[in-house]
């Protein structure tokens, strides 16, 4: 496993740890390089699901990867949540943490959904005090993930791919790309997501997430219950390109076939890394400055051209 980005390995290609999957995992020993856990399920959690986690644990690498760290929330950091986040990862050894650029709730209310934030200078020295704050306590870098969205902000006076670049770089932690929330919010807010991935720090990626989502015509929605589409994967092929490869992750949530399918899958993504790409592209432009693309082959045309 080769080292990069904090230390962190390159772990190869893993899949979401489910519990319809247990069976199969503990008794078949599956040759795949490492799970994903939702942090919840497991923080509060004993009895059979944390006893399947730890076995999982010895045999795996393990990363967490949260849902209610709340980080774009007005409401303070919710102390008790992060002990219990930090117990849990060390307990099971966790390769990194990881959560999304959102915010899940205000008031002490959780809505059980990743909600957007508009990207703004204001937004940006919240969030980064936050996840400052956030690492202190965790005592290791956080990895944050850029969200799939619906609606946009009037309020926001920079792009989605500016915002996280200025977001990471200026809270030094790291970046965990998700390819196909790129392609679903590049549909629903007519932007280009060849731009996104070339314009995001490439040398803070610390892991990719693959997925299937559902195409409603007008828009898209970041379901989680299908195969990963021809443009996904187009779009992880110059994620790659860029980066030299980081830990691919496949996210199956919903209508979950039988773990074999789940792993075959994941397992295409050796289809779009190639040989010639092992060391990432240099970037000599300053942080959250857009790059010019005059001198960088547009391998994305064709999918591009279905989106504008």
């Amino acid at each position: 496993m080769r080292q990069k980005r904090f230390g962190f390995p390159n772990l190869g290609l893993g899949v979401g740890l489910r519990t319809t999957h247990y069976p199969h995992i503990l008794r078949e020993n599956p040759p795949v390089d490492w799970f994903e856990i939702i942090s919840e399920n497991y923080m509060d959690s004993g009895g059979r699901p944390r006893h399947v986690l730890e076995q999982i644990a010895e045999r795996y690498p393990v990363v967490m990867h949260g849902v209610s760290l709340s980080v774009g929330s007005t409401d303070p950091l919710n102390v008790d949540y992060l002990r219990k986040l930090k117990k849990l990862a060390d307990a099971v050894n966790a390769q990194w943490v990881s959560d999304h650029i959102c915010w899940t709730g205000v008031a002490g209310l959780n809505a059980h959904d990743l909600l957007p934030v508009p990207y703004t200078e204001e937004t940006l020295a919240h969030l980064t005090a936050r996840v400052r704050t956030v690492q202190e306590f965790l005592e290791r870098p956080l990895v944050l993930e850029n969200p799939s969205s619906y609606v946009g902000f009037a309020s926001s006076t920079m792009p989605e791919w500016e915002f996280v670049t200025r977001l990471v770089e200026d809270a030094d932690c790291g970046l965990l790309l998700d390819v196909n929330n790129v392609f679903v919010s590049s549909v629903n807010h007519d932007f280009d997501p060849a731009e996104y991935i070339r314009n995001v720090p490439h040398r803070r990626v610390v892991q990719f997430h693959l997925a299937g989502h559902t195409d409603r015509g007008t828009h898209r929605i970041d379901t989680h219950d299908d195969h990963v589409i021809d443009p996904v994967w187009e779009l992880y092929r110059l994620a790659h390109r860029f980066t030299g490869g980081a830990s691919t992750l496949l996210e199956w949530d919903a209508k979950i076939p039988a773990f074999p399918v789940v792993h075959a899958e994941v397992l295409k993504a050796k289809q779009y890394m190639a040989g010639e790409l092992a060391e990432p592209i240099p970037q000599t432009r300053p942080a959250g400055r857009p790059a010019s693309t005059a001198a960088i082959p547009h391998p994305l045309a064709h999918m591009v051209a279905e989106v504008v």
